[in-house]
């Protein structure tokens, strides 16, 4: 301990990156559960080679970590705190082959002190598994390439392989080697290697899981993140509020100084590269390789189509790398100006609920939801719950209470992955039903007199809406829910 403070005070850099994850430890006791953190806990509990809407990664280690400390929330927080941790360990190092200590260390500070940090490190998105995995991959892809050490191939196949296991946008792992590779004079004779090659096939091996369940789903999962979006991108239809919304995600995402150093350096090479046709250094282009596809890709698109706030996640860490190389140490102090303003905010929301969050997407009020559910269920015996807003209050009961929880498959929509964890719903035939239909505008206590989802009086045979039940935070109001009591469900399967 003596080592440590003696070295966090040598070094004023890490004792700011140490602030920051303090600062990050101390306000995972006050989250709620968000529903992405239910939803993907629903994955471990569930488990399978892979998922509909993702492959399992970040399920796998919310099951390994509830099953050795116990499922609590406080516990699916801390796996996130402790595999986004593992990331800027493993950034560092990465970040040490490139720069100085001193620069290396820089690099630290400005993405520690960003607030995508902050978002890893309390909620449970397979972004979480995959910054690290993919960070893994580009340490052993420098080794394999740069110090000519030809195992760290077959490590670095084994890597990119589990970042795919993590989410589908790991392909820009493959798409950046081969990039680098194309592209530089001096190592472009790797693109013969076997080494290479049996990268490229273990890291499909190491994928494996998720292409065989694909294969047995009629390639659900592709589809539904390929095809779909790839339709709505062909349409061209411009919106200007898509191009500048993601703009806005990554100011806040990155802060300003360092998105700024984003878009001034891509536009510095870019601009090098096609009117001089020049080329930066050999370390450099491999740092641009895996930073320019997943950047100004997203990027380019967001006129077209929106694009989400963590799909440009990836880039931000070799971004950040060639963002060190740069920005001046006065800019490291703005940089730190806002980090600070914005989390001291972040904090004082968590801890005091001060602004009210009109959305699901909240930490606020699912326990609460819970222990009214199982009342009404208490009262009206013979009856299940379900819930039609994709996700979110299903993943959320399913996590607090011992009964389960149904989704809008119920109902003849589609769930998600509920889809195939319920996929025969015959054994509710004839039972009655609790509806929960979240109010996010919530304005009044009124009831809501009305369906949000006609189709229900397909599916029972009366449906009468009870008392909403209301949450409340410190003696104020703050969600409301809609409450139907639905008699003799008629399974369509």
């Amino acid at each position: 301990m003596n080592k440590f403070i003696s070295l966090v005070k040598k070094h004023p850099a890490l004792a700011t990156v140490f602030g920051f994850q303090l600062f990050r430890i101390a306000l995972l006791p006050f989250m709620g559960l968000m529903p992405q953190d239910a939803y993907y806990h629903f994955y471990g509990e569930n488990l399978s080679l892979s998922y509909f809407d993702h492959p399992g990664m970040i399920g796998y280690i919310l099951r390994g970590f509830t099953e050795v400390f116990g499922k609590t929330v406080f516990v699916v927080k801390l796996a996130d705190f402790i595999v986004t941790s593992f990331t800027l360990l493993s950034f560092y190092k990465l970040s040490t082959y490139f720069l100085s200590k001193s620069r290396a260390l820089t690099a630290l500070v400005l993405i520690s002190s960003t607030i995508f940090i902050s978002i890893l490190s309390f909620n449970s998105t397979p972004d979480v598994p995959l910054l690290l995995f993919w960070t893994l991959s580009i340490i052993c892809l420098y080794r394999a390439i740069f110090d000519q050490k030809k195992w760290h191939w077959i490590v670095a196949g084994l890597v990119i392989g589990l970042a795919f296991d993590c989410k589908y946008t790991s392909l820009f792992l493959q798409i950046g080697l081969l990039g680098f590779l194309a592209f530089s004079n001096n190592y472009r004779k790797l693109l013969l290697s076997p080494w290479l090659w049996a990268c490229l096939i273990l890291s499909f091996a190491a994928s494996f899981p998720v292409w065989w369940w694909n294969y047995q789903n009629d390639f659900a999962s592709f589809a539904f993140q390929g095809s779909n979006r790839t339709g709505s991108i062909s349409k061209l239809e411009i919106s200007p509020n898509y191009f500048f919304g993601a703009i806005a995600h990554q100011l806040i995402l990155l802060l300003p100084i360092l998105f700024f150093a984003f878009i001034s350096f891509t536009y510095k090479y870019i601009k090098r590269a096609v009117f001089k046709f020049k080329l930066p250094s050999s370390k450099t282009l491999f740092l641009l390789a895996f930073f320019v596809p997943t950047f100004v890709g997203f990027l380019a698109i967001t006129p077209i189509y929106w694009v989400k706030l963590n799909w440009m996640m990836p880039a931000y860490i070799t971004g950040a790398i060639i963002a060190a190389m740069f920005i001046k140490k006065r800019w490291i102090k703005v940089q730190l100006y806002f980090s600070v303003f914005f989390h001291v905010l972040i904090g004082l929301q968590i801890v005091f609920y001060l602004a009210p969050i009109k959305s699901d997407d909240t930490w606020i009020g699912w326990k609460e939801l819970t222990i009214e559910t199982e009342i009404l269920l208490k009262n009206n015996p013979n009856s299940f719950v379900f819930a039609a807003d994709g996700y979110k209050t299903t993943a959320a009961l399913n996590f607090f209470m011992d009964k389960k929880a149904y989704a809008q498959n119920i109902i003849g929509k589609n769930a998600l992955h509920f889809d195939y964890v319920d996929s025969n719903l015959s054994v509710l035939h004839g039972k009655n039903a609790i509806f929960l239909d979240s109010d996010t505008r919530f304005k009044n206590k009124e009831k809501k007199n009305a369906l949000t989802h006609p189709e229900m009086q397909n599916y029972f045979d009366t449906i009468t809406e009870l008392d909403p039940i209301i949450i409340s935070l410190n003696g104020k109001e703050v969600r409301k829910f809609w409450v139907y009591y639905c008699t003799n469900y008629q399974s369509k399967n």
